[in-house]
Order: C-alpha cells, then sequence, then structure tokens
C-alpha cells in the first residue's frame, strides 16, 4: 500500500517550482490560481525570491503547499491508501484526499500563516532540536521546567525530538538536556515557538475559520500529527487540525502506525523532497521511499 506525504516548513528552497510551472500545463494552471486567490504574486517569491523572503511564515506556509500541489496534479495512476502532512503540510495532504478544496485550503494556509506570523511577533519564543536521548526524557526534562515554556513539539524519528517554548524556557531545556547526555541540543533558525503554548491566540483566530470551511469525507484516512494515527470522520479532522498549532506534530508514530497498518510505500510530494524521506528512513529503513 501507498502513502502520499507532505512537508511543512523547513523544505523550501530557492526557485521552488520554476521547473515543474515551465514543464506543467497544469501546474502552471495552480500557480496563476494561487496568485489570484492570494491576491499578490506568490509565484514570483517562489521563483526568484532570496532565500531570506522564503523563510516568512506568511510566504514560507502557503509557497510549500501551492508547491506540493502543483507537483500532485502530475501524478497519474497511483492513488494512496493514506496521506499524511507534517504540520503545515498536513492541510496539502487533506486536499489530496479531497477533505478540502484546493481554494479552501489555501485561503485556511494562508490565514494560519499570518495568525502564527503575528503570534510569533506578540510571544516571542524560539525552538531546539534534540538529539540522542528517549523521548520520555526529553518529555520529563520538559515538564520540570514549571515556571517557564518548554514543551516537546516534533517528533520526527527515534532519538530526534524539537522541543518549542518561550526563549529562556528553552535555553533552560538546552542546558538540562545537555546535562542528560544529549548528544546535540541546538537552537533552530525559526521565527517562534511553534506546536506550544505560545501559539494561542493563532489557534483561536484559525478555529473559527477552520469550523466555517466545508470538511468533505476524505477519499482515504489521513494520519494526523496531534494523535498520530488514522482519521477519516470530517468533524474529528476538523478538531484534530485546531487543536495542531498547540499540540505536536507525532510524525514519529504516524510513520510507524501506517507501516503497522500495511503502507510499504510513501512518497514525498513537494519540497525538496528530501525532509520527510531522511526521518522515514531513520524511523524504519526497510520501508519503500520516493519523491515527487
Amino acid at each position: 500500500m501507498i502513502s502520499f506525504v507532505f512537508p511543512g516548513q523547513g523544505a523550501q528552497f530557492e526557485g521552488m517550482g520554476r521547473d515543474v510551472y515551465e514543464s506543467s500545463p497544469k501546474s502552471k494552471e495552480i500557480f496563476h490560481h494561487a496568485n489570484e486567490i492570494l491576491g499578490f504574486s506568490l509565484s514570483d517569491v517562489m521563483f526568484y525570491g532570496s532565500s531570506e523572503d522564503l523563510k516568512q511564515t506568511k510566504i514560507t506556509q502557503p509557497a510549500l503547499f501551492v508547491h506540493s500541489i502543483a507537483k500532485l496534479v502530475n501524478i497519474e495512476g497511483v492513488t494512496p491508501s493514506a496521506v499524511a502532512g507534517h504540520s503545515l503540510g498536513e492541510f496539502t495532504a487533506l486536499v489530496a484526499n479531497e477533505t478540502l478544496t484546493f481554494e479552501d485550503g489555501l485561503k485556511l494556509v494562508y490565514q494560519r500563516a499570518l495568525a502564527m506570523q503575528k503570534a510569533c511577533e506578540e510571544q516571542p519564543g524560539t525552538m531546539a532540536a534534540v538529539l540522542g536521548l528517549d523521548d520520555n526524557i526529553v518529555e520529563d526534562i520538559c515538564a520540570s521546567i514549571s515556571d517557564d515554556i518548554a514543551v516537546a513539539a516534533n517528533y520526527n524519528c527515534p532519538g530526534q525530538l524539537v522541543i518549542s517554548g518561550s526563549l529562556s524556557g528553552i535555553d533552560t531545556a538546552i542546558e538540562k538536556l545537555t546535562a542528560a547526555g544529549a548528544r546535540r541540543a541546538i537552537k533552530l533558525e525559526v521565527g517562534g515557538a511553534f506546536h506550544s503554548p505560545l501559539m494561542e491566540s493563532a489557534k483561536s483566530q484559525l478555529e473559527s475559520a477552520i469550523l466555517s470551511t466545508s470538511f468533505k469525507p476524505p477519499t482515504c484516512p489521513i494520519y494526523q500529527n496531534v494523535i498520530g494515527t488514522a482519521e477519516d470522520n470530517p468533524s474529528a479532522i476538523q478538531a484534530n487540525l485546531i487543536a495542531q498549532l498547540t499540540g505536536p506534530v507525532k510524525w514519529t508514530q504516524i510513520v510507524q502506525n501506517m507501516i503497522d497498518d500495511g503502507i510499504t510505500t510513501f512518497i514525498e510530494i513537494g519540497g525538496s523532497g528530501k525532509v520527510l524521506s531522511g526521518l522515514i528512513k531513520k524511523t524504519n529503513k526497510d520501508s519503500i521511499v520516493e519523491t515527487a
């Protein structure tokens, strides 16, 4: 069985999408439609913008979403048995299994990006990658920082967990995690504390938009970030999508559960094509991983 998987922030690159725009009429139509919906030329920023331009949350998120869909429309003769997306990629996955239309998906992604950028400005925070410790040790150390904010945010693969929180909370966590034997505990170059309580204001903004958007029964299940398991009920999908902004990305669990449920091949669609493929192989070296 095959799964389509879609990347989130961190998979962007300069010139992204220009090749598929020039080679595929279907993709070109996606880019033009996206520019119309957003009211500005996202494609120009994607094709010609600098890495700094692409790192802005309000650009990164819609850019990765559109890039993945522009790749997806060219896939023929392959029907996924399941889909999943890492953080932002979950919205793309919901277009792939027809829960959301492209138009609604892009509008939600852009609203999400603007809300998250605003939350980052109002509540400064950061994230850090922790390598070489069991998840439960990282969770316990974060929980011990009771007077500040530090939480497990991205369960990427065994031995690799990203934490998120306030600037001082993450500094304290890095000290404690290093003392506990982490091979590395290093801050990431991100705009804020994604998937932490510091995103609460963004979650409130996005909730009404999600609840007022039509979610259709999916053509195949989506394995969702906050639960790590398959879901096909539209109302539950909405609730999990809302919870995702302040909740963790359980990617390790998603990959493991997909494999347990019979998925043998993962096709990563969009972005650099390397991020999720690498994490999947680190989780299960026997999985077949392809890019589109």
